[in-house]
């Protein structure tokens, strides 16, 4: 059996730009083995972001072919590109995402309820990961009672707590002070000794130095380096 969770085989994406084409991947071959901790860098607009939109079928490829654990998700209809996000993919979003309507204890719990998970135990699990980001005071809180920071937390214990084997994070600490940072990462690290996958685009070069190994994104080209 593969060890690989994700492959790319020669993968084209461009955008329409008012002055042009703009080349984001060119001809893009890569292979990313279950458990490994990656780190994506590369300035402003490289790609960073497509990369990950691409992974979590939220853009579509020009060209060229993705696959998940030998599945090729181009091929999959609208029905099965959901069902391979809610089952299989956790995704940590640079603006978080989250639900202004709803608490913070409801927005962690939403991707189990989603699931059909079993209530009272989805509640128990979301009370819990969010004692573990240092948020037990504000369980009951909406997002714009929240700080910055707070509010990044809370997205990416609601991206965590569905325990899949993939997780894709964009600038996950981007709003996050040195200390909570940190916190975070250490977490990554102990979903990676459960063999969870975890991709992160990021600017903070310490916390890039700290995967397993950092993808270097620059004119539509993927260079692998050691971190």
């Amino acid at each position: 059996m593969s060890k690989n969770i994700l492959k790319f085989n020669k993968i084209k994406k461009s955008f329409d730009h008012k002055n042009g084409k703009v080349n984001i991947f060119r001809d893009l071959s890569l292979e990313i083995k279950k458990g490994d901790l990656v780190a994506l860098v590369g300035p402003s607009g490289s790609g960073k972001s497509t990369l990950l939109n691409m992974i979590s079928l939220l853009d579509k490829v020009d060209s060229g072919e993705i696959f998940f654990r030998n599945t090729n998700l181009n091929k999959l209809n609208e029905d099965e590109k959901n069902h391979m996000r809610k089952n299989n993919i956790s995704i940590i979003f640079q603006n978080n995402n989250l639900l202004h309507d709803f608490t913070a204890l409801e927005n962690v719990v939403m991707p189990l309820i989603i699931r059909n998970e079993d209530k009272k135990q989805s509640y128990k699990k979301a009370k819990f990961i969010l004692n573990k980001f240092n948020l037990s005071s504000r369980h009951n809180h909406f997002p714009d009672e929240l700080s910055g920071g707070e509010q990044q937390r809370v997205a990416i214990a609601r991206a965590l707590i569905s325990e899949c084997d993939l997780i894709l994070a964009d600038e996950p600490t981007g709003n996050l002070d040195y200390k909570t940072s940190f916190e975070i990462f250490s977490y990554f690290l102990k979903l990676k000794k459960l063999s969870k996958t975890i991709i992160f685009a990021t600017h903070n070069r310490e916390l890039a130095n700290k995967a397993d190994y950092k993808l270097s994104i620059l004119n539509g080209h993927i260079k692998r380096s050691n971190a």
